[in-house]
């Protein structure tokens, strides 16, 4: 797909350089920029989702105690 976009004068100079210096097209160069940026901000958000799934609205979350009890009497005894 072509498409136009709009980018400072000394941006593209860099690309252009950069994508000569590398023996390849422009078009590369801005795929492979716009594939590793996506790539490396993919994780974006998931903080934030993690947070409205687990928010609590003020209440205090914490393990159920009957849940807590049970989970520690199924730990093996062991003396440290």
């Amino acid at each position: 797909m072509k498409t136009a976009i709009s980018i400072p004068n000394s941006l593209f100079q860099a690309a252009d350089r950069f994508a000569k210096r590398l023996g390849i097209s422009r078009s590369e160069l801005f795929q492979r920029a716009v594939r590793t940026f996506l790539r490396d901000n993919k994780q974006e958000g998931v903080t934030e989702a993690l947070d409205k799934i687990y928010e609590t609205g003020g209440e205090k979350s914490e393990l159920d105690p009957i849940i807590s009890n049970l989970q520690g009497a199924s730990i093996a005894r062991e003396d440290w």
